[in-house]
């Protein structure tokens, strides 16, 4: 009914004669193409409505532009907005100037109409800069648009130089304009240290929750966790109470450094201070605790959801299979299908990643089939790969070769790396050898692909070709990524390397290390010094062995906790396969329950088993 008289009223406005420039009737046509605006809600209405304001004689009015243009946007068509206003000619100086021109209003909507979007990001700053050629003063408003438009856009230059602008006109102490500043330097700035960030930061006179949600934001996205919790517990001390969108951003920095102690607390704190549990912030939650290694508990938050995305489904499905339950991981994925949630791209690559991480291999080709004959998604890079490795992962690197020369798009080089390493750890050595010279042909500045090469010359005992090896990564400036291990404890994060005398309790750490040898060795541990790839003697490769920093983390948490008590910890690396078998025979000698999670999964050790099944 509502837009049958819309359309009626419309119709009977386009055949009157255009009002006369008489000050009353013009600001009647006004407030009607105002009030038609209001109650505009599809695109062929705002097409009626455009040929009223040219009828009118309205195309130059700044206040019905500017509805008309943010009607536009909320409809999803700035662009159409765009195209048909005068704006659309704004290159063109010699151009008379309407009033329409000298509104900052109107720029500031078609700005942060841009800014918003996915693809146009760049013709928002087109907008500004016109806005500047015709002399149009930026406000308080303007900034903040264009400085997310350059976020987007991940322009430091473009962000830098909006940044002396804003000082220029003299907006620098404005709140708003401060915390969006922030989000641009962190969306930016490359690297762990977002320093200009972190600058304007300190400079705020007044810091609101977003400016602290701002920073701790980015440094989370950075990578540099750490700080974004240190961040956070400043805030605190300063009395500000964080909204659900800060708890999710720490959320995820607590999930990143495996602090299963931090992410408890935070549970409770939501709790205490009722925090709203919306669905983003239970995923968050779920992801936190299946990363930290309590899946179980990740599963109960799951299950109490009243509402669920297929974000929850998929973050507890892929918990499942990051913790060896790959069964249980496919179950959860079989119960969404059958409840009738729809799953995507993204839910297939969790499924086949349980079936990889469990030696599903049989139920992984099923669920690949399955994508395309029953729900009409075409399989990605993502899902080929998911395959591979799986295959890879039960040995069958034959097959896995067989799989990708018969793959209808072009496998990457994460895939063929994924089998070079599973040559390497079934044995196939020469085959890695061809295929690893082939990625350092084809990807001569990514280090990984000479590591792969130099680990499987040192399998062959072919010292002078590793060595050649390093010394080439060492010409292009190339370096290995050290191994490190970090471990929560009394609500510290503790980071070890191989080697590490930084701490201050090394030399009990050590003689723990030492101690620890002695005992597995008696149950029956057997160092694995071929993963010592280094021309040294085996005494020296023992020792070596012993050195790496999951079992000094491991030294370091039989000293500092009560026996019995659960070790966690978190390594940036792949774990060795020394450290997994000893690991093993810790938990057995020790009577600990010993959850390591690596760059690929987590282990469960306890009483001499792991929970991957050595699928690892």
């Amino acid at each position: 009914m509502q837009l049958t008289a819309l359309t009626t009223t419309l119709s009977r406005l386009q055949l009157q004669v255009p009002l006369p420039p008489d000050t009353t009737k013009r600001r009647a046509a006004e407030q009607t193409c105002l009030a038609l605006l209001r109650t505009c809600h599809t695109l062929a209405t705002l097409t009626r409505i455009h040929a009223l304001i040219l009828k009118l004689g309205l195309l130059h009015n700044p206040l019905v532009l500017t509805k008309f243009a943010s009607t536009a946007s909320d409809l999803d068509a700035i662009h159409y907005a765009a195209s048909v206003t005068f704006l659309d000619d704004q290159n063109d100086e010699t151009a008379p100037r309407p009033r329409a021109f000298h509104d900052a209003f109107l720029f500031n909507t078609f700005i942060r109409a841009f800014a918003q979007t996915t693809h146009a990001k760049p013709r928002a700053l087109r907008f500004y800069r016109a806005m500047l050629r015709h002399a149009v003063s930026p406000n308080k408003f303007t900034f903040p648009f264009v400085l997310k438009a350059c976020a987007g856009l991940a322009s430091l230059p473009l962000g830098m130089a909006v940044h002396s602008a804003v000082v220029k006109f003299g907006f620098e102490e404005d709140i708003h304009v401060r915390n969006t500043m922030i989000h641009m330097y962190c969306c930016c700035e490359e690297g762990s240290k977002p320093n200009s960030a972190q600058k304007v930061f300190e400079e705020s006179p007044d810091r609101d929750l977003v400016t602290w949600s701002a920073m701790i934001g980015g440094y989370a996205r950075a990578g540099n966790s750490t700080r974004a919790v240190s961040l956070f517990r400043e805030m605190q001390v300063t009395g500000m109470c964080p909204d659900e969108i800060t708890m999710v951003l720490v959320l995820s920095a607590c999930a990143d450094l495996g602090a299963l102690e931090l992410g408890k607390w935070l549970e409770s704190y939501v709790e205490r201070k009722s925090i709203t549990k919306s669905v983003t912030l239970c995923n968050a939650m779920i992801d936190m605790f299946a990363k930290c290694g309590d899946v179980d508990r990740a599963v109960k938050i799951f299950r109490e959801m009243e509402m669920r995305t297929i974000v929850s489904w998929t973050s507890v499905i892929v918990g499942l299979a990051m913790h060896g339950r790959g069964l249980e991981a496919v179950s959860l994925f079989d119960e969404m299908v059958e409840q009738g949630v729809e799953p995507d791209n993204v839910a297939f690559v969790g499924v086949l990643f349980a079936c990889s991480h469990s030696g599903l291999v049989d139920k992984g080709h099923y669920y690949f089939k399955t994508m395309e004959n029953r729900f009409n998604i075409v399989p990605k890079i993502e899902h080929y790969g998911c395959m591979v490795d799986m295959l890879s992962r039960a040995g069958l690197v034959n097959e896995a070769v067989e799989f990708v020369r018969a793959m209808p798009i072009e496998p990457n080089q994460v895939i063929w790396r994924s089998i070079v390493t599973a040559c390497n750890a079934r044995g196939e050595l020469r085959l890695g050898e061809s295929m690893a010279k082939e990625l350092i042909r084809s990807e001569p500045m990514h280090e990984s692909n000479y590591v792969l090469l130099s680990n499987i010359y040192a399998k062959l005992m072919r010292w002078e070709k590793k060595t050649k090896v390093r010394e080439m990564m060492d010409v292009k400036g190339m370096r290995k990524i050290p191994g490190s291990t970090m471990i929560e404890m009394n609500n510290e994060i503790y980071e070890f390397v191989a080697g590490d005398k930084s701490h201050d309790q090394y030399k009990e750490i050590y003689e723990m290390v030492e101690e620890m040898g002695k005992e597995i060795k008696r149950a029956g541990y057997v160092p694995t010094t071929s993963q010592v790839l280094l021309d040294i003697d085996e005494e020296d490769k023992e020792d070596a062995l012993y050195r790496h920093s999951e079992k000094l983390a491991i030294a370091f948490a039989l000293l500092s906790t009560p026996p019995g008590t659960p070790i966690r910890i978190v390594k940036n690396l792949r774990v060795c396969e020394d450290c997994h078998s000893a690991t093993k025979f810790i938990s057995k000698v020790y009577s600990r329950e010993i959850v390591v999670r690596d760059r690929n999964r987590f282990h469960h050790f306890k009483n001499g088993l792991c929970s991957c099944g050595d699928f690892w």
